[in-house]
């Protein structure tokens, strides 16, 4: 370890924590519904589209109705992307001449771009033409991102409200979420990447010669406006199969450092805009407050084992970090970091490999998406799965101190509960559920490229992956198949909507309570005892999926043996 890389860690989170409240009071005007300076030029185009759809941005809906809009809104983007791709040979765009998708793979792609996972079983450049970047994976890009903060805000409103029945337009949440969020971010973004040195042309391919004197052809394409989003949106579907280790996406250590910022800004803002909503900011700073020791506690492990290097490398007489799979221009530091933000968030983008890192630092990429992917978490589907934590939390403390629980002033009772169980208990029940199963079905265990427990890790860390909506990938996985796209898009699924649907009942069930206003015996959430119970519940939850993880490979390996496989 280095005191440049240590530096690098600090100065990132230091922007970061500067950037907390600015960003948090836009997210919170949108929140509010309340104009911005964007509004003059904008407006006349988010009117044009409601009045397009025949929507009234005024009239709001219960859960169950904005449950209901936001899963056909989806349903009906995911069969639009399935056409794209199974359709791309016969459209436009497609300098290469690139071939319709296979059925299985088509549909994995379209559920994951959906789910905000971007998980891809494909090489981008060599599989995607330029319209289906654009048109079938970058719109998934924004509106996905979209939804989660429209969700994220749809529970603020379940804590901030008052005796009503209703939780906000899901509509007019996306609609200005995108049009004055995500796309002006992402204009400047783009602006910023295509000086860096990034692509931005709809031709398929340049021709470039060598150092050899021979002539190459090399894939470019819309590559910074996707790039953009891909970081902001928390999406981390790469233009190219290298995602963020290819120069064309990330040329620079600058640029490196923007993206993991991007991917971690929004996370950070709405830690703020939720205390805002509910009248104390305290309470937002306590739950970034918890997020940030998690995530720095992540780091450091990550960044000790990649520096420390391979001890049988060691022996072998070559000292230093470990190297293999990382780019030399990024070195072990921002390699580690970027490992442990990407996972921290839902993004999956990766500047390295993840299944070169050594044991302990790959494990804690694997660990934190195991954690529910909370550890500031993607865009909206952080703060909205922390708050299914904290209303555990609260619990716990209520049955400590023998007195109903209360959370900024909305009491916790059964039914908040027991649908909080329920969103939690889907991550470790699908992981091992669906890892169980590959780790004993013939097409399961033709998968991993690798034989032991390592293989084994290649299967967990995809359905890990697949459930916490991430997308990263020890790739020595054979992921390609019927059965992977089949069984890993069924998990992005399940991932994604079986945790929504719980905590819009919660957003509704709250909203519908008075306000009850502290006293003596209140359970205090803003200090170092909370953030501390806080930690130490995800932490629990989390072992929930790591430990029976563990005990899954040995389990996994004799059962191979025993049926003469070599896994």
């Amino acid at each position: 370890m280095t005191m440049q890389g240590w530096i690098l860690i600090l100065v990132f989170t230091g922007i970061l924590l500067a950037l907390t409240k600015p960003v948090g009071a836009w997210l919170f005007a949108l929140y509010e519904g309340r104009p911005t300076p964007l509004h003059r030029v904008i407006g006349p185009v988010e009117r044009g589209f409601y009045r397009l759809a025949g929507i009234d941005p005024t009239v709001e809906q219960g859960w169950r109705r904005y449950a209901v809009h936001m899963l056909m809104f989806n349903a009906v983007l995911m069969l639009l992307t399935y056409a794209v791709l199974r359709l791309q040979l016969f459209l436009p765009w497609n300098g290469q001449t690139l071939a319709n998708l296979p059925e299985h793979l088509a549909a994995n792609t379209a559920i994951s771009f959906t789910t905000n996972t971007n998980w891809q079983s494909y090489s981008g450049e060599s599989t995607m033409s330029n319209l289906s970047q654009m048109l079938g994976l970058t719109i998934h890009n924004f509106l996905s991102a979209a939804t989660g903060i429209a969700l994220a805000f749809a529970l603020f409103r379940g804590f901030a409200r008052r005796q009503m029945q209703t939780i906000g337009n899901f509509w007019a949440d996306c609609t200005r979420i995108t049009l004055y969020l995500l796309l002006p971010l992402c204009v400047l973004y783009t602006v910023f990447l295509i000086a860096s040195g990034v692509p931005q042309t709809l031709a398929a391919t340049i021709d470039v010669h060598t150092l050899e004197g021979l002539k190459q052809s090399l894939a470019v394409g819309t590559v910074a406006s996707q790039e953009a989003i891909k970081m902001l949106g928390t999406n981390g579907g790469g233009f190219f199969n290298a995602n963020s280790a290819h120069p064309f996406e990330n040329p620079t250590a600058l640029t490196n450092l923007v993206q993991m910022l991007s991917i971690f800004l929004i996370g950070f803002g709405l830690t703020w805009t939720f205390g805002k909503a509910v009248g104390n900011t305290r309470q937002g700073w306590a739950i970034l407050a918890a997020m940030i020791i998690m995530f720095l506690c992540g780091v450091a492990v990550s960044y000790w084992q990649e520096a420390a290097g391979n001890p049988v490398l060691h022996h072998l007489g070559v000292a230093g970090a470990n190297m293999e799979g990382k780019e030399v221009r990024f070195g072990a530091a921002a390699s580690a970091l970027f490992a442990v933000v990407t996972t921290a968030a839902s993004c999956g983008a990766v500047n390295a490999m993840h299944d070169s890192f050594t044991a302990l630092g790959g494990m804690i990429p694997l660990f934190n998406m195991q954690l529910g992917e909370v550890v500031v978490g993607g865009v909206g589907a952080g703060i909205y799965g922390f708050l299914l934590f904290a209303i555990l939390a609260v619990f716990v403390a209520g049955l400590m101190v023998g007195r109903t629980p209360e959370y900024v002033g909305k009491k916790i009772e059964s039914r908040e509960v027991k649908l909080a169980v329920l969103a939690i208990a889907v991550l470790p029940l699908a992981i091992l559920g669906f890892t169980a199963l590959s780790c004993v079905l013939q097409q399961g265990l033709a998968g991993p490229l690798n034989k032991g427990p390592h293989g084994f890790g290649e299967i967990l860390y995809a359905f890990t992956s697949a459930v916490a909506n991430n997308g990263s990938a020890f790739a020595g996985l054979t992921a390609n198949t019927p059965y992977y796209n089949g069984l890993l898009g069924i998990a992005m699924w399940v991932g994604r909507f079986f945790i929504i649907v719980p905590m819009l009942a919660i957003a509704g069930s709250l909203a519908a309570k008075k306000l009850t206003p502290e006293s003596a015996g209140s359970f205090p959430t803003t200090g170092p005892l909370w953030v501390g119970l806080l930690v130490g519940i995800i932490l629990i939850l989390g072992g929930l999926t790591f430990l029976p993880g563990l005990a899954l490979g040995p389990i996994a390996d004799h059962l191979a043996m025993i049926r003469g496989q070599l896994f």
